[in-house]
């Protein structure tokens, strides 16, 4: 199954996207703050959204192993 290798890359990606963001605004607090904060929002919503892509893809092969069973 693809969809967990995907998720999982994407995950990883947000991750390094919210702690580079936070990395910058630490360095210098008061330049682009607002765009840093974009960019920490959309980092927590594509985190989510994988996560929610490796809870989907485990139920479904929670479910599928039943029918096998």
């Amino acid at each position: 199954m693809q969809a967990l290798p995907i998720a999982a890359a994407g995950m990883l990606d947000a991750q390094t996207r919210f702690d580079n963001s936070a990395h910058r605004t630490a360095q210098a607090p008061l330049d682009n703050l607002a765009e840093e904060m974009v960019e920490r929002i959309q980092a927590k919503t594509a985190f989510s959204a994988n996560a929610a892509v490796v809870k989907t893809a485990d139920d479904m092969t929670g479910v599928l192993l039943d029918m096998l069973a």
